[in-house]
């Protein structure tokens, strides 16, 4: 029988291999992914995919700050809405005629996450000093770098995948779901109660991991572009990480093996899914999944 399963698509699987995010890049590179995700439905899996967006929104960003003195730049929240519907749009016309709806779908953040106190999560291009101290100027952090000025956000942890009900309505109608991509929009309540942007990027394997969860999900599946997470990446001792449990996984966490940079996200994100509930969690590049379902191969986390 098939399992529900949430894959969460890296920034990989909607880019070129050598990065460019053009429309042409982005349409084969989509087109690549869904055949794979297509195989997993026709096999008889129930999915949900989530994505990243950072090159997409990175794009968004620079047209903001190439404009800022003709058009007011738009914050990070309407961004992420607007590649949640570009990005999934792609995904719809790529599985056709598999039945797909996609949510755009909002992440629910704590205002007084610590995260909104020291911005770090850099995003957008590098600029020169004077660029930087310009956009300062209208509320933006920056901060300097190795190769020239760069925007730093918050990244706040998701408490909660405000609309995973609809997605839930969608799936038990029969649809493939498309949600929170970019790890949501990104969303607080303030005094009164009421709901509004913020401006905050949300990690997109950690809200997978909290959608995952919503939505009932078995598996999640972080697809990214090496087949395991590995230990001693960059030294003579490399090697993969098969099937581990959460404790031995954190002991590898603990003891400094996974960037936070990269692999990092990751291994948090199917450690937390497991802890929370979750049957296992894989690690695998996007063509390995199928394989990864079956057990053949990635880093598999589970409790037994």
């Amino acid at each position: 029988m098939g399992e529900r399963v949430l894959i969460a698509l890296g920034g990989n699987a909607m880019t070129a291999p050598d990065g460019s995010a053009a429309p042409a890049d982005q349409l084969r590179a989509v087109e690549l992914a869904m055949g794979h995700v297509a195989a997993l439905i026709q096999a008889g899996h129930e999915v949900v995919l989530t994505h990243g967006n950072g090159p997409q929104v990175g794009n968004i960003l620079l047209k903001n700050q190439l404009t800022a003195h003709v058009v007011p730049p738009v914050p990070l929240d309407w961004c992420g809405a607007q590649t949640q519907a570009t990005i999934g749009t792609m995904i719809m016309n790529s599985l056709d005629p598999i039945r797909t709806a996609v949510v755009v779908t909002r992440t629910l953040v704590d205002p007084a996450d610590p995260a909104f106190a020291d911005p770090v999560k850099p995003i957008g291009q590098y600029f020169s000093e004077e660029e930087a101290r310009r956009f300062e100027q209208l509320g933006q952090s920056w901060r300097k770098f190795d190769r020239g000025w760069r925007r730093v956000v918050a990244s706040p942890r998701p408490i909660e995948i405000l609309d995973a009900g609809t997605a839930i309505t969608l799936m038990e109608a029969g649809y493939t779901i498309v949600a929170a991509g970019g790890g949501g929009v990104p969303v607080a309540r303030g005094a009164d109660g009421r709901l509004g942007g913020v401006e905050a990027v949300i990690d997109k394997d950690h809200a997978a991991a909290v959608l995952a969860g919503a939505v009932g999900a078995g598996v999640l599946v972080i697809a990214t572009d090496v087949p395991n997470a590995i230990l001693g990446y960059g030294t003579p001792d490399a090697r993969p990480i098969g099937a581990v449990t959460p404790a031995k996984l954190r002991e590898y966490q603990a003891a400094g093996h996974f960037a936070s940079g990269s692999m990092g996200p990751k291994v948090e994100a199917a450690l937390r899914f497991v802890e929370d509930g979750g049957q296992r969690a894989v690690i695998t590049s996007l063509d390995h999944i199928s394989d990864a379902l079956s057990g053949n191969i990635g880093t598999t986390v589970t409790e037994s």
